[in-house]
């Protein structure tokens, strides 16, 4: 479920003691416990008001690629003067089919990415935007991590918000835009890495030009939408 008021206002007094150099990015977050391996709820919400702020973008689906495919795996989307290229590595692979828990979110189809460790994804250019949607996430007290690298190295941390020791078989999407900040690389860990496995489809991505007006944090807090600010904390990399 989308996030309390108060959690919305915490999350904006959290990106509030960020560096003044660089603004939090706005966070667009629905979560369905209950999803019956179909996407609904809260996720498809979510995932509909982040798409409303973008234009000309593409998703990833990962249906072209043969099951059991793992990393480097190349991946491309659209962007606003041309193809955006994109390497994701690490471990993981393609999966087809219900797994224990994990599912396709992809109408039509049967393919995601499966991990329960750490891989990351490298743009030939920097973008703005990101999301996706997770399956099966935290039944097993497992959080998603990620690690925004910006052309300037600079790396902001975030946390995604979702129930631990929920369902089996839940639903989430987690998307940010950063009008202020454009990044070349995308990390994501696992709080609980080994035991908690994780799916991923339906990734979306957007350069700077192709985010159009994004609302104001408190604007989106008023109609309710999640800004788990998460204490983003952001370190020049050695």
């Amino acid at each position: 479920m989308f996030k309390t008021l108060t959690s919305v206002l915490a999350g904006l007094a959290a990106a509030a003691v960020t560096s003044a150099a660089y603004a939090a990015p706005v966070i667009y977050f629905g979560e369905n416990q209950n999803p019956g391996n179909a996407v609904s709820g809260d996720p498809l919400t979510a995932r509909n008001s982040f798409l409303s702020s973008l234009v000309g973008v593409g998703s990833e689906s990962f249906e072209s690629y043969s099951a059991g495919t793992g990393a480097p795996l190349p991946i491309s989307f659209p962007g606003s003067g041309g193809g955006i290229n994109a390497t994701l590595n690490g471990q993981g692979g393609i999966t087809s089919g219900l797994s224990v828990g994990r599912f396709n979110t992809t109408s039509g189809g049967s393919k995601y990415w499966e991990v329960s460790g750490t891989f990351d994804i490298t743009f030939s250019s920097a973008i703005s935007a990101f999301g996706f949607y997770g399956t099966d996430i935290g039944d097993f007290n497992g959080n998603i991590t990620l690690a925004l690298t910006d052309v300037n190295d600079v790396v902001t941390n975030l946390l995604v918000p979702n129930t631990l020791n929920g369902n089996n078989a839940s639903l989430l999407f987690y998307g940010f835009i950063d009008t202020t900040n454009s990044y070349k690389k995308i990390s994501f860990g696992n709080t609980n890495a080994g035991t908690d496995f994780f799916g991923f489809d339906d990734m979306v991505i957007g350069d700077r030009e192709q985010v159009v007006e994004v609302p104001e944090p408190a604007t989106l807090a008023l109609v309710g939408l999640s800004l788990f600010g998460i204490a983003a904390t952001r370190r020049r990399r050695r």
